[in-house]
């Protein structure tokens, strides 16, 4: 079966510790390779101002996963977003044409030359 690629963005609660937050994203990691995907890059944005509060909350970590999968795994990754509490939104897209592969293959180089050159320094 023909592997998919997908971006996925999850905004967790302010109130986690640094160890909780990085729990939570290990947990979301194992959801998608658990299903048989393949993560290609992941970007830490760390915490930001939200546009809007949400759950009373005006900050959120936001964290982004490219990963290669089948359309049927993201029916497992989309049950754990809304039963995890931590959670406050996400959002999964999906590249299908040449334009949208090209866009994602440039953000993943993106993003792991950025992993790169922060455990370089």
């Amino acid at each position: 079966m023909a592997q998919n690629l997908y971006e996925t963005m999850f905004v967790l609660k302010p109130t986690l510790t640094p160890e909780e937050t990085q729990a939570k994203i290990a947990f979301i990691k194992e959801v998608i390779t658990s299903q048989g995907g393949e993560i290609v890059a992941v970007e830490d944005w760390a915490s930001k101002k939200l546009a809007y509060k949400v759950e009373k909350f005006d900050r959120g970590y936001y964290y982004i996963i490219y990963f290669k999968a089948e359309g049927k795994s993201l029916l497992e990754l989309e049950r754990i977003y809304t039963i995890t509490e931590d959670v406050m939104k996400f959002m999964t897209l999906k590249y299908e044409k040449q334009a949208e592969v090209k866009a994602f293959n440039g953000m993943v180089e993106k993003a792991n030359a950025k992993l790169v050159k922060k455990q370089e320094a």
